[in-house]
């Protein structure tokens, strides 16, 4: 948005785990489901961005994408995509294509649409056949033009299964004929077809191909060769392990392979069994067809999700497959024999395999797809990130490149480094993720840098302590603390150029995780040449041998990839605090970094203490605070310390003052407990000489409060303001330091509303700026960071970090001229 107050720095989302999740369109844009939103990203960039747009729309997980095929010269480009929540959408790109409008939402299917097949229609006008499967066992054909979506027909499947793969084809030497090859939750694959011609396409069951032993996830279509009279082959992956090619001749003859008998697959491969080689009949326009078995493709050890054709511009035919196994692997057929081998393995070798699934090396990739060109690979594994590789001709090599990564289940905290050089992040997916700027070749673009924390719980809270150790709290009884360890630090130093005032040699080396362990322990990195011995599981203290890290792994001039990531750049545990009887439920550290402040969830005041522990010898001060009979939702210091703001899900604030008397314990100032009429989700200090704080409650009022002394000199907090915002309030945040005179007040409200509220310093008067409407999330933002302002950086723009339920991080930039001519 040319001129515009706010603008995009950074989108960080993970991709929702599902085999038709994702589609690459001809104009490079790579577009998948991420929560509720349609993610858009353009893999070939260079510097490499990330995610370049979200589109909201759709109220549930999106589970299907894909890109309407565009024809040379048509300037115009569609998606459709469909949602758990039952409805199609069909987006429409903007006149650079770089962003995309609804433009139709369809709402026929009575389930969760989990697969989309689309076939353009070589007429002179834009006209696309459609196929949508869902979880209502039907399978709807639509057809698109002139930008209106209609339904054609409707089918039950028989025998009773659930869409979860669908291809469409054209059949026959002049396209007279669509051919839809269907499966899911059986072990079969339907063809289908129907007239191109006829005045209303109805698609008609014509051959059950069986031979499978699993559900079947993925279906793809694709022709032989170029010739009109080509062969169609169909490929087709099954949780049984197995790839099947199929394929399908017009004529009454069948092809020569079939004819003779002869298998490519010889039952010696699979014993005591002989795949099914029985030749299907089929009849459309007049014509006649058969469908054969062709191939069947050993060497994946787990489901295999999905499988796609290429047709590399040398005319050679390519089948990508990605499985459970963590490979992708890369088919051809040899030229003289015919039969299928595999010529490239990408992922992970199974030796490899991490026997804790937390660092994300089982469960595999689920999809796979091609560049337009053929020339590269994108994959989608378990932890919801990307990989990426591209084919070298010069090495004859397919090279891992940068990808992107993040979240995929709500970010439930954020915390900036206490010098604004990063950002940190938590999530219920139970990891904790580093952000900051690469300083790479040309231009400065946002990477998650290091993967400090996987757990088995999910994160609740964050803060950062000095700038290389934080605290995290999570549905567990204590907290951790985290130090840097030698590895990140160096990386993070020489890719951003960040923490050069660290003593990187106190640091331990490196980080990683026992089997059976929930604790990071500090490790050393070994050399490369290290033989590496093999994990027995029942040793509680053994270390998963893919864990080990390597000196070299860090050693690396881009973002680290996916497998570094959660392998190779956790930081090591230093300390437990313990003292809780529940699960944590907010923390905070002081400025100064010497307490740490917590609660945990309560349903009665003997649990809804605060407590604190000092940073130097780690144990708690006592006694703990009281003030709260319910659970205590944000802590929040005070820029100087000398207060320490509490509020709750009992409709109170609490606000303690540092007793001078004792080292660093508070104790309390005033607690108002009719704060708000519901209770308080948020709190935030202004960065003001006398104390001013503004509180957020689910009724939907954000309430500023501001402080005069009394008789005995002590302070006392009134309401100054109130600010009605249409929906439950569940963040606030200060900007750190005043804007001509103002203290501006970011709010984040249930519904994804994002507002600025500027306010005079003594609380009184609030001028509320309007919120962009397509900066705002469609579900809670659950957290506000403004970045800390950096000295040296003192001419940058107003940067703010957005924790959203729908899992994902984002970071905006507000003008100057937008904020200080107010």
């Amino acid at each position: 948005m040319a001129g515009s107050p706010v603008s995009v720095e950074y989108l960080s989302t993970g991709a929702n785990r599902q085999t038709a999740v994702a589609d690459w369109s001809r104009g490079g844009i790579l577009a998948f489901g991420a929560d509720i939103n349609v993610a858009l990203w353009r893999p070939a960039l260079q510097p490499p961005k990330g995610v370049t747009a979200l589109l909201g729309g759709h109220k549930q997980a999106v589970k299907a994408v894909s890109f309407l095929p565009e024809v040379d010269g048509d300037t115009s480009s569609y998606l459709i995509t469909g949602s758990d929540d039952k409805t199609l959408i069909v987006w429409k790109a903007s006149q650079d294509g770089e962003d995309f409008t609804p433009l139709q939402t369809s709402s026929e299917h009575t389930g969760a649409i989990n697969c989309i097949a689309v076939l353009r229609v070589k007429i002179e006008s834009p006209k696309w056949i459609i196929a949508t499967g869902g979880a209502d066992a039907s399978i709807n054909i639509w057809s698109f033009e002139n930008d209106q979506l209609q339904l054609l027909q409707s089918l039950k499947t028989t025998p009773k299964y659930f869409p979860l793969s669908l291809s469409l084809s054209y059949l026959g030497d002049n396209n007279d004929t669509f051919v839809l090859a269907s499966a899911g939750t059986r072990d079969i694959v339907q063809i289908l077809t129907a007239e191109v011609n006829a005045d209303n396409v109805k698609f008609e069951v014509q051959a059950t191909l069986t031979g499978h032993e699993g559900w079947i996830r993925s279906l793809s279509f694709t022709k032989e060769t170029d010739q009109p009279d080509s062969d169609l082959l169909l490929a087709s992956a099954s949780q049984d392990k197995y790839v099947r090619i199929w394929r399908i001749h017009q004529g009454k003859e069948l092809p020569a392979l079939a004819a003779s008998g002869s298998d490519p697959s010889s039952d010696a491969y699979v014993p005591g069994k002989s795949p099914s080689n029985k030749a299907h009949r089929l009849k459309s326009a007049g014509k006649d067809f058969s469908v054969t078995f062709e191939a069947l493709l050993l060497g994946h050890e787990d489901w295999i999700y999905s499988a796609r054709w290429c047709k590399q511009g040398h005319g050679k035919l390519q089948l990508l497959s990605t499985s459970a196994d963590n490979s992708l692997a890369i088919w051809e057929a040899d030229p003289s024999s015919g039969i299928w081998v595999s010529m490239v393995r990408l992922g992970e070798i199974s030796r490899e395999k991490g026997a804790t699934t937390a660092t994300g090396s089982t469960g595999g990739f689920w999809t796979g797809l091609w560049s337009p060109d053929g020339t590269s690979v994108a994959c989608l594994g378990r932890t919801g990130s990307w990989r990426r590789w591209q084919y070298i001709a010069s090495e004859d090599s397919w090279r891992p490149c940068v990808a992107i990564t993040g979240h995929t289940r709500a970010v439930t905290g954020i915390s900036w480094a206490k010098n604004g050089d990063y950002l940190m992040s938590t999530s219920s997916d139970q990891t904790t993720r580093l952000h900051t700027r690469w300083r790479g070749p040309g231009a400065e673009t946002w990477h998650e840098m290091s993967r400090p924390q996987i757990h088995g719980y999910d994160l609740n809270c964050i803060d950062s302590l000095g700038d290389s150790q934080f605290v995290s709290g999570a549905d567990e009884k204590l907290m951790r603390v985290f130090s840097e360890p030698k590895a990140v630090a160096s990386m993070l130093s020489r890719l951003a150029g960040i923490g050069s005032g660290v003593d990187v040699q106190a640091m331990p080396d490196a980080a990683n995780m026992p089997v059976l362990g929930l604790s990071n322990k500090a490790i050393d990195a070994v050399d490369d040449d290290l033989e590496i011995q093999p994990v027995d599981d029942r040793d509680r203290e053994a270390m998963d041998p893919a864990s080990v890290v390597k000196k070299s792994h860090l050693e690396i001039d881009h973002p680290p990839y996916e497998e570094t990531l959660s392998r190779h750049t956790l930081w090591p545990e230093t300390e437990k605090l313990y003292g809780h009887g529940y699960e944590i439920s907010c923390l905070a550290t002081s400025n100064d970094g010497k307490l740490v402040a917590s609660a945990c969830k309560a349903s009665s005041t003997n649990h809804a203490v605060i407590r604190l522990f000092e940073t130097e010898r780690w144990t708690e001060l006592r006694p703990p605070l009281t003030a709260h009979s319910l659970t205590t939702t944000r802590l929040r210091f005070s820029l100087d310390d000398k207060y320490l703001l509490s509020v709750g899900r009992d409709r109170q604030w609490a606000v303690f003052e540092r007793a001078p008397e004792e080292d660093a314990a508070y104790k309390l100032l005033q607690a108002n407990p009719k704060g708000h009429t519901r209770m308080i989700l948020d709190a935030a200090w202004a960065p003001s000489v006398t104390p001013l704080f503004a509180t957020a409650g689910r009724d939907k009022q954000v309430r500023i409060w501001a402080s005069k002394a009394v008789e005995d000199g002590k302070l006392q907090f009134t309401q100054a303001a109130s600010i009605p915002c249409g929906a439950p309030v569940t963040s606030v945040d200060f900007m750190p330091q005043p804007v001509n005179g103002r203290f501006i007040l970011a709010v984040g409200t249930e519904l994804g509303k994002l507002t600025l509220c500027l306010i005079k310093e003594d609380g009184s008067e609030v001028v509320e700026k309007p919120a962009c409407a397509s900066f705002c999330l469609p579900k809670a933002v659950l957290q506000l960071a403004w970045r800390p302002v950096q000295r040296e950086s003192a001419t940058r723009e107003y940067e703010i970090a957005v924790a959203g339920e729908d899992s994902s991080l984002r970071v905006y930039v507000f003008s100057r001229r937008y904020l200080e001519g107010s």
